[in-house]
């Protein structure tokens, strides 16, 4: 993966083999006025070190400070996603309907595309309304491994507390 940050928070974490990167993070930079250089800052070693975490199946929640640019709408859908219990999938018209735009799923489907920070905000636990896995930036396998990974996460999480 790839993390883009400044000092307070990441603006990006994406998986470098995703289609359209380079021009992601063109945006980004033109968005941002701002150079972007390698280098490591307090939220890259933060969102390092709970990525681990999280595929070893022992983090269920970001805690890495982060930067939510984009419209109104999109930063509330994106709010919206990080409520999404760890191990649980809502479909795109129940994302909708829980930020009270009921009709709004294909808007809703455009800025879960929008997200620049994957896995954090997990629009990988958005699926269509029959059960298949709908789109993904980083490709349909890749969203339906994060899915079984965080539902046998969530099995062991409530085994643990059993």
């Amino acid at each position: 993966m790839i993390a883009i940050s400044d000092d307070d928070g990441l603006y990006l974490l994406e998986f470098v083999d995703r289609r359209g990167l380079e021009r992601e993070v063109e945006r980004l930079r033109k968005k941002t006025f701002a150079t972007i250089i390698p280098g490591s800052t307090d939220p890259i070693q933060s969102i390092t070190i709970e990525l681990k975490s999280y595929f070893d199946g022992l983090l269920t929640e970001f805690k890495t400070p982060i930067h939510l640019l984009g419209s109104p709408f999109q930063r509330l859908v994106w709010e919206e996603l990080m409520r999404i219990p760890y191990g649980q999938t809502r479909t795109y018209a129940e994302q909708s309907k829980a930020i009270g735009k009921h009709t709004a799923y294909r808007a809703v489907a455009n800025a879960n595309g929008a997200n620049q920070l994957a896995i954090v905000i997990p629009c990988h636990r958005i699926i269509n309304s029959n059960g298949n896995l709908g789109g993904y930036g980083g490709g349909i396998t890749r969203k339906q491994w994060l899915i079984n990974h965080e539902k046998q996460g969530f099995i062991k999480l409530v085994k643990n507390l059993s």
